[in-house]
């Protein structure tokens, strides 16, 4: 396979054929992300793209899921989003699922019927990274979309069949803003109503902008068991009527939480509470990664 730079993929894509359709992220302006700063956006030649599902068939016997990378696929036309679904679909008859990143406002320039097609050719989940719940944390953190575009993205997806997995960051509020990251995230949850929710812990690399700001003491990092009590806070304020998968078992997370919203709300907190208790549950910092 041929990759420019580093390449990212949802913890669920692990063993799933990566192709980049994009190079970066159009975006690219998030103060605490480093992921494609050694990158200029750009949208690959369209038959490069596909050339790499030819060799992936070479090489591979099996591939039961393609995720589509780089940052926001989903910038591309339906046009050419289809020339690669129908790509996959004769070169890899066998793929159950397309994965792809989504940024919200790729999204909402799509209209229903075009996120219908691509659902019906293929397209089975989107990654939106959401981060927090609070408009004013979102502009600080210069993600540049609302929490309101936020819950429009996603209902979209939802109408369209195309399965929807958000990505929230514990600790993204610092300590002056913790409980306000912690509710809206929690009320932002409830109106999206996703299916997948994924919720990290902020790590910041010396390649983000926010980590001169760790430096200067302009943000302050929350401890271990502040982003604790912060996830606590955040879970009491999900209210959801419809299933969704929660998991917080990344390798930047403090301890494992894993199950589903509403049914395992009340064990999700009792496991947080018992870890505050005994701190040995904790993570040690040196285990902790991106």
């Amino acid at each position: 396979m041929r990759y420019e730079g580093n390449v990212f993929r949802p913890p669920s894509e692990a063993y799933s054929l990566i192709v980049q359709a994009t190079i970066g992220c159009a975006h690219n302006d998030c103060t605490f992300c480093s992921m494609y700063k050694d990158k200029k956006f750009r949208v690959r030649n369209i038959e490069e793209v596909l050339e790499d599902f030819d060799l992936a068939r070479k090489r591979y016997r099996y591939i039961e899921k393609v995720f589509l990378a780089d940052g926001d696929a989903l910038v591309l036309s339906n046009e050419s989003l289809m020339r690669i679904l129908d790509k996959i679909r004769t070169t890899l008859p066998e793929c159950q699922r397309v994965g792809i990143y989504a940024a919200p406002h790729d999204i909402i320039r799509k209209t229903p019927q075009e996120l219908k097609e691509l659902r019906e050719n293929g397209l089975g989940i989107a990654y939106m990274g959401v981060e927090s719940g609070s408009a004013e944390i979102l502009k600080a953190v210069k993600k540049g979309v609302t929490p309101e575009e936020m819950v429009e993205a996603c209902h979209k997806l939802n109408d369209a069949g195309i399965q929807s997995s958000v990505t929230f960051i514990s600790g993204l509020g610092g300590k002056d803003h913790w409980r306000e990251h912690a509710v809206e995230s929690g009320k932002l949850i409830s109106k999206m109503e996703p299916d997948y929710v994924g919720l990290l812990t902020l790590m910041v690399e010396r390649e983000a902008p926010l980590y001169n700001d760790i430096v200067k003491g302009k943000f302050e990092l929350l401890s271990p068991e502040e982003v604790l009590i912060e996830t606590a806070e955040l879970i009491k304020n999900i209210n959801l009527k419809k299933k969704c998968v929660f998991r917080s078992n990344h390798a930047s997370n403090y301890i494992s939480l894993r199950g589903d919203l509403p049914k395992d709300k009340e064990r999700l907190l009792r496991t947080i509470a018992g870890a505050l208790m005994n701190t040995r549950q904790i993570k040690d910092e040196r285990f902790r990664m991106l």
